[in-house]
């Protein structure tokens, strides 16, 4: 399937405010790209993806988890992680996506991971501060990623995990592996 064949077919998935959104997460993945050194195409490719399941229903998600042997912690989180790694198997099943650095951008930009490739990363970032976000924090995350991907995106999960905790939400254990693992690398810098 072509570029044109797959941005047709997640256009039909998404309502329209998240398929603006997820116009903005490919320009930005590719601004970053570009900066930081990913692969422009790669990156526009996973942020085009990044969301294509997101409006499945709970159940067919749930099933896709525990039938593909995803990781099951993700049942005891909130289900808005669940569309990251359920997104990648469908991109991959659907869409025949074989690109394991296009895969995992896609199945980390919720929860991040460990160790993150520079395309997780920008895909990561690129969701947290397109233009269309608005949170308290976003404008600051925006002016550190033109100067740190690594310091933007720790500070994007200092936001995730300061909203969590205050909503008394279960925080899934490879986000603070993820923020831990920046924090770690940026401060050898």
């Amino acid at each position: 399937m072509n570029r044109d064949q797959i941005m047709k077919a997640v256009k039909q998935e998404l309502p329209n405010k998240r398929w603006v959104h997820t116009l903005g997460v490919m320009k930005t993945a590719v601004s970053l790209a570009k900066t930081y050194g990913a692969d422009p195409v790669k990156a526009d490719l996973a942020a085009l993806m990044h969301d294509y399941v997101k409006y499945w229903p709970m159940d067919k998600m749930r099933q896709v988890i525990l039938e593909q042997g995803l990781p099951q912690e993700l049942l005891d989180c909130d289900w808005e992680l669940w569309h990251a790694p359920v997104g990648a198997y469908a991109a991959k099943q659907e869409f025949g996506i074989e690109d394991e650095e296009i895969l995992d951008a896609i199945r980390y930009h919720t929860s991040g991971r460990e160790n993150m490739t520079t395309l997780d990363k920008v895909v990561c970032l690129a969701d947290y501060i397109e233009p269309g976000r608005d949170f308290p924090g976003v404008n600051d995350i925006r002016k550190l990623a033109k100067r740190s991907l690594d310091k933007a995106l720790a500070e994007g999960f200092d936001t995730t995990l300061l909203y969590l905790i205050s909503k008394h939400k279960p925080i899934f254990p490879l986000t603070l592996l993820a923020r831990n693992s920046l924090i770690k690398f940026s401060s050898k810098m």
